[in-house]
């Protein structure tokens, strides 16, 4: 409450402050660990997500308020869900399609980068077996098109290195380890777009 007049200011207009405040209650309710991190780092981390107009923690999958301890302090962190990273790169307006899929062990996948690029997937009919590679695709209106390929093994690697809340209890990558690493592609795939 005592935040709110600075709350007010950094909210876009489609998230009046009422909303906020039951997006925080929601988030606090279904993470009890928030509650322990410092309340900057909440306020701040809920902020991007109203910025960006995604909802944090709910089933949407658009975007995680995760506590993690940093240096013996607990912190929350944002974080963009696949599903949230799909709907922000709707939004431009230049996207026909934005895809991500895991490839199972049982499934047909073969892939080229180069000149000619080639992606082929036929997912098995049962019986897929483990996650192998992951891998998002874009195309545009104009008929651009691109995409990213990830090993389980390189993904793992990924998420060790650059999530700071990886080995926290409460990250994504432990409650949806499939959907961050399709976040993690079509990101990728993006950086080309």
């Amino acid at each position: 409450k005592a935040m709110m007049p600075e709350i007010k200011k950094g909210l876009p207009s489609v998230i009046t402050p009422e909303r906020f405040t039951r997006i925080a209650l929601s988030s606090l309710n279904n993470t009890p660990a928030l509650r322990k991190c410092s309340p900057m780092s909440f306020i701040s981390a809920l902020l991007t997500s109203a910025q960006l107009g995604l909802e944090p923690n709910t089933p949407l999958g658009q975007a995680y308020l995760i506590p993690f301890k940093n240096k013996g302090q607990m912190e929350c962190q944002f974080q963009i869900g696949y599903k949230g990273m799909i709907d922000l790169a709707y939004r431009n307006g230049q996207m026909q399609t934005i895809q991500a899929h895991t490839v199972y062990e049982n499934d047909i996948f073969e892939y080229e980068y180069g000149l000619e690029p080639k992606l082929i997937h036929k997912p098995a009919s049962a019986d897929r077996g483990e996650p192998t590679f992951f891998y998002g695709i874009f195309k545009t209106l104009n008929g651009g098109f691109g995409f990213s390929v990830m090993s389980k093994t390189d993904m793992d690697l990924y998420a060790k290195t650059y999530s700071k809340a990886f080995d926290s209890d409460y990250s994504p990558w432990k409650t949806n380890y499939e959907e961050m690493a399709k976040k993690t592609v079509i990101k990728q795939a993006l950086k080309y777009a």
